[in-house]
């Protein structure tokens, strides 16, 4: 194991929640130093962006399916929609004298690492170059003017790069050691939540895997220490192609073009002070990225069509009122049926949201504890999302477990333990009755020893368990529940659960989908003010 590879154990097991101790992290809130939720570059021309989300009428269960329209033109307005349902304000809620944002993209304690950014050549409405996504306001503040043809032959007139960017201090504030964790949780939600509207805008995407984290850095001048000063740095997380399937754009081309580009702006900062968490920096040495060679898009087979969800909503209208449930009443009960359409939608397919955006193989297997699925017997099951890895799962996990295939003919799923799992789900989640009152909740088992060769890829898997709780959250929508990620949960309580004795496999992120108790304190308000 070298220096990297035993780094990243060691954050890894240092960073989890245990029965007797929790993962280090603030004694209190330090409320006066709660970052500002808002990344802003004073001095950056802005571009207003018209709220034209309500224009487009894509009904989620075709993205759902791959019945994608045909692609909208790439311009200003369309890409418009692209921000304001992926990384932009979904409602604002207040109470009392309390008001606060609510965003399209799921985030840990609504704290919101994921900043958003734009590469596009000349676009109609749009001049060349690299912009900044304030959610807030829904506009683009213009980083770099970049007036070169070198720059504008990079995207060979098919597509636009979208960067995703984390602050890590902004979890840090109120989950100390383990929020580099969340943070790759949240990119991995920002990568479905893109992947998802583009797919609406008939719009394929896919992940650029190649470039180095210092190149994603320079594309997008997070490396430009005159413009943040002693504002909080952004860590550089991933380029996301969104276009025409086939498309690649130049990155060497692009970098050598931005180096000549006019850049504008300065970070504003976020927090009257920070508290520096080693670990976290640890981490992110140790996951640093370099150039690799760019790989071909997965094969996946397409898979069979799930079955239409309860309710028949647009996209739109999912992408804006998912949520994360707080509370769930214990009674609430889905069908079967609607179950496996939700496991369906998690399997991987080369041309549908948000399964497009990968070029690597699944990584990630839902292990589920069902509580309330009619026809359907409470128990253990698991998802084998990959056949490549069933057989080491099966080798992994307890001897005694059934490993009898259940549902659908065509989906992987495996009856492991029929047994009332409602205490143990509650017990692993922290103690929180979320996870036992729901329909069904679930831990993500990743193959943690692959990271070990490449620790870079640690943090894919983490985008991985992202993604698949993306779906589920607009699944869940679907079908008249709620769903919630669960970022605090007993790692190993789950590992000994499933019998679990090293590190060849290891649960990164719990999820529970069930009938949301809302509470009626709350009043909702539009996400923007200003005229549709």
């Amino acid at each position: 194991m070298d220096h990297f590879s035993d780094a990243l154990v060691q954050y890894h097991d240092r960073s989890k929640h245990r029965v007797n101790r929790y993962a280090p992290g603030p004694h209190e809130f330090d409320w006066m130093a709660q970052p500002n939720p808002y990344r802003e570059f004073h001095g950056a021309p802005r571009v207003n962006l018209p709220l034209a989300a309500d224009t487009f009428h894509t009904r989620y269960n075709d993205v759902r399916c791959g019945a994608l329209p045909f692609a909208y033109r790439i311009d200003l307005r369309n890409l418009s929609i692209l921000f304001e349902l992926s990384l932009g304000l979904s409602a604002w809620k207040t109470y009392r004298a309390t008001r606060w944002a609510l965003r399209c993209n799921p985030s840990s304690g609504n704290l919101h690492p994921t900043e958003g950014y734009l590469l596009c050549p000349h676009l109609l409405g749009l001049p060349a170059g690299i912009y900044h996504y304030l959610s807030r306001d829904h506009l683009l503040e213009r980083r770099a003017a970049v007036d070169d043809s070198r720059w504008t032959t990079a995207f060979a007139g098919k597509g636009v790069l979208v960067g995703l960017s984390s602050i890590h201090w902004r979890e840090a504030w109120k989950y100390g050691m383990r929020a580099w964790r969340y943070c790759q949780h949240d990119c991995g939600h920002a990568i479905a939540a893109v992947s998802y509207v583009a797919a609406a805008l008939g719009w394929q995407t896919r992940l650029l895997e190649a470039p180095a984290d210092d190149e994603v850095a320079r594309l997008l001048g997070l490396d430009r220490s005159e413009d943040f000063g002693t504002a909080e740095r952004e860590s550089p997380d991933v380029l996301l192609w969104v276009g025409h399937p086939d498309g690649r754009p130049d990155i060497d081309r692009m970098l050598s073009a931005s180096d000549a580009a006019a850049w504008y702006g300065c970070a504003n900062q976020l927090s009257a002070k920070q508290v520096r968490w080693p670990d976290i920096d640890s981490i992110r040495i140790a996951t640093f990225k370099s150039r690799t060679r760019e790989l071909s898009t997965a094969s996946a087979e397409r898979r069979r069509l799930p079955a239409a969800p309860a309710l028949d909503l647009s996209f739109a209208q999912v992408a804006r009122q998912r949520r994360s449930a707080v509370e769930f009443d214990g009674t609430t009960s889905i069908t079967s049926a609607a179950f496996f359409a939700m496991l369906e939608c998690l399997m991987t397919c080369s041309d549908t949201p948000p399964w497009n955006s990968l070029v690597s193989p699944p990584a990630v297997h839902p292990v589920l504890l069902v509580h309330r699925v009619g026809g359907l017997e409470a128990g253990l099951y698991v998802l084998v999302r990959n056949p490549e890895a069933w057989s080491s799962l099966q080798a992994s996990m307890r001897p005694e477990w059934l490993w009898e295939k259940t549902g659908p003919d065509h989906l992987p799923l495996y009856f492991l333990l029929p047994f009332d799992l409602r205490a143990s789900a509650k017990w692993i989640s922290c103690h929180q009755n979320i996870a036992a009152d729901s329909c069904f909740a679930l831990g993500m088992l990743t193959r943690f020893a692959s990271a070990l060769q490449e620790p870079w890829r640690y943090r894919h898997l983490f985008w991985e368990c992202g993604m698949l709780g993306h779906a589920l959250y607009l699944e869940a929508e679907a079908a008249g529940v709620r769903a919630t990620g669960i970022g605090c949960f007993f790692d190993d309580e789950m590992h000994a659960l499933l019998g679990l004795k090293d590190h060849e496999w290891q649960s990164l992120y719990h999820f529970t989908v069930g009938g949301a108790v809302e509470d009626q304190r709350l009043s909702s308000e539009p996400p923007y003010q200003r005229q549709r």
